[in-house]
């Protein structure tokens, strides 16, 4: 037995109240191997049905959530995965462990390469997707399931930021050297992997989710992004822990700013560019810049690739060994294949079009092609661009870049906007976008809480806020000035919107009288921008030292979200829809009749099992 899963045992940390922790998806093979062989009940989800030569398989799963692979047929063999086990009756069955994932994708993609049970770089996710990730748990799956099936749509169904939201390694959680990450409005640092769930987990998890409910029948392709990916500083000694952590993402979002944070242009730099940077490499990138209708000024180019050359270094060695590592573990191109998005939103100001160009043409010449590339615009993550034709303008001079090297936009800090700002968007780009969206789902949870009816769900919600009033009003009298002024800005934010005075700040006491006399709502700007502490915070406590715990009581907190009433996970789900419907048509990725039809659609389910259903029909 892993440790990680000797760990969640011990502690009663079972994937059906605490999912994706533990990269596989069954944590006691020895109990779940004497229920199947016992003939004790043990939930079959039909809809998971699909074949490979050796036979056609089913999803089981017991109580606890630990899950097994029936095989049946005339291929069939207790050998075609390890630890197999005879069943009676002649099929076959095989723990969910993450290797025999690994292995299951081989099987399932030789037999048809275009089986959409996995992540994949297929159809048109190179060149369209909205990017659906959540900061916290795994509860908002079906609603993006169901939004696919609706909209006949695929998107990045899986999307998170590693390390720094999910688990890197769980052996290095489990030891207690997990690195932090500096959260300077809050004052302080976090443990990496601040939701509490394993890249690998999550990998298996979001395949899990969609076999259950049938997805896979639809064949609607979806894809799974490993957001910010670090390149260089301090990740050079742990990067082959990302990547073989990583395997089942199919595009990578390359962030070279920890690379960045540490490189300094010389003084100059075009010496220093002679010196360093292949002369024939430097020539083809100003000539591919020039072949894009852009000026080039030899000064301010140099400057860009003294800058950026350790760090682009870096990204294509860390490159070569997602391809190594995808050769080595898969066996067909569809299982190799994965999509790049590089994030320059990291360098200074707002990214001009020769930056563009400069750096795509850079990655072109080194073979690394960008399926989408993202600018700084200016966003502020929940809040709208305030200036239509000037985003407009904006994206036009990217535009015109981007479509010379056959790469999309990827639209950063995209959620919080406008049904102006996506149609703007959507118009300017034709469609070939990527808009991350993550921050939104949280909120999503937060309201679908506040609107039940169920009393459990009302107590997480009224717990939930008081844990963010509380870490506002501390912040408000923080001796750190960047954490001070963000809580203030939070806090009067708030009391504005609510027609409150905003002059709180003579004392802790006034404060919290004003915090205290607000409404508690998810709309509060406080609760929006805490929230996403609240998962992993120790027994719910509004303290830094609580914060991104990976003992036994941080992940006793994380259950109480899986807790949640069948009404609390309904609101949630529709919320979600409604969100990605709304995404889809304001970006014209769906067409407005289909959007309508998937409203209707929506407002008719009274339950959760009726949306469910109706994912795989």
């Amino acid at each position: 037995m892993s440790s990680i899963n000797a760990f969640l045992l011990k502690n009663n940390l079972r994937i059906a109240t605490n999912p994706c922790v533990s990269p596989d998806f069954c944590l006691d093979w020895p109990e779940l191997r004497r229920e199947l062989t016992s003939g004790a009940s043990v939930k079959a989800y039909a809809k998971s049905r699909f074949e490979t030569k050796a036979g056609s398989w089913t999803l089981l799963e017991n109580a606890h959530g630990d899950c097994a692979w029936r095989l049946e047929g005339p291929g069939a063999s207790a050998m075609v995965l390890a630890d197999g086990v005879a069943l009676p009756g002649g099929a076959f069955a095989f723990p969910a462990t993450f290797a025999n994932l690994l292995q299951l994708k081989n099987l399932i993609q030789e037999h048809n390469p275009q089986s959409t049970i996995f992540p994949t770089a297929g159809a048109k996710l190179g060149q369209s997707t909205l990017g659906i990730g959540a900061r916290f748990t795994t509860l908002h799956w079906p609603a993006v399931d169901w939004a696919m099936s609706a909209l006949n749509l695929g998107v990045t169904a899986n999307q998170n930021s590693i390390p720094r939201e999910l688990v890197y390694d769980v052996d290095v959680m489990l030891g207690g050297k997990l690195d932090t990450v500096p959260f300077p409005f809050i004052g302080t640092n976090v443990p990496e992997g601040h939701q509490g769930q394993s890249v690998e987990g999550m990998s298996h998890g979001c395949v899990m989710a969609k076999l259950k409910t049938g997805f896979h029948h639809r064949g609607v392709a979806w894809s799974f992004n490993a957001d910010h990916q670090p390149i260089g500083g301090k990740f050079d000694v742990r990067e082959d822990a990302l990547v073989n952590g990583c395997v089942l993402a199919s595009y990578i979002t390359f962030d070279l700013s920890p690379e960045l944070a540490q490189t300094k242009v010389p003084a100059d730099a075009e010496a220093w560019v002679k010196a360093n940077v292949p002369a024939d490499l430097v020539a083809k990138v100003k000539a591919r810049v020039k072949a894009a209708g852009l000026t080039v000024n030899d000064a301010e180019a140099a400057k860009l690739l003294a800058y950026v050359w350790p760090a682009v270094e870096k990204m294509k060695r860390r490159d070569a060994k997602y391809a190594a590592a995808r050769a080595r573990l898969f066996t067909t191109p569809a299982g190799r294949t994965y999509l790049r998005e590089l994030s320059i939103d990291e360098l200074p100001g707002l990214t001009t079009p020769e930056t563009t160009a400069i750096m795509l043409s850079l990655c072109e010449e080194l073979g690394m092609h960008i399926n989408f590339v993202a600018p700084a615009f200016g966003f502020q993550k929940n809040m709208p661009y305030p200036d239509n034709n000037a985003l407009r303008a904006l994206i036009e001079k990217q535009w015109a870049v981007c479509r010379k090297f056959d790469a999309s936009i990827g639209f950063h800090s995209g959620s919080g906007k406008s049904a102006e700002n996506y149609q703007v968007m959507g118009q300017v780009t034709g469609g070939r976008l990527e808009i991350k969206t993550s921050g939104r789902y949280t909120y999503e949870m937060g309201r679908a809480l506040f609107a039940s009816k169920n009393a459990a769900d009302q107590a997480l919600w009224r717990d939930w806020y008081k844990f963010t009033l509380e870490l506002a009003q501390a912040g408000a009298f923080s001796t750190d000035p960047t954490e001070q002024k963000m809580a203030r800005v939070f806090i009067t934010d708030a009391l504005g919107k609510a027609g409150k005075g905003t002059d709180v700040f003579g004392s802790p006491t006034v404060t919290r009288a004003a915090l205290e006399s607000l409404t508690p709502s998810p709309e509060h700007m406080f609760w929006f921008e805490y929230n996403f502490l609240y998962v992993l915070a120790g027994g719910g406590r509004a303290e830094k030292a609580a914060l991104g715990d990976h003992t036994p009581a941080g992940y006793q907190q994380r259950a109480r979200f899986y807790s949640i009433s069948e009404e609390g996970r309904l609101n949630f789900a529709k919320n979600i829809a409604r969100y990605i419907i709304f995404l889809a048509r304001n970006t014209a990725l769906a067409s407005h009749e289909t959007c309508a039809a998937a409203e209707r659609l929506l407002e008719r389910y009274t339950s959760l099992n009726e949306m469910l259903n109706d994912i795989s029909k």
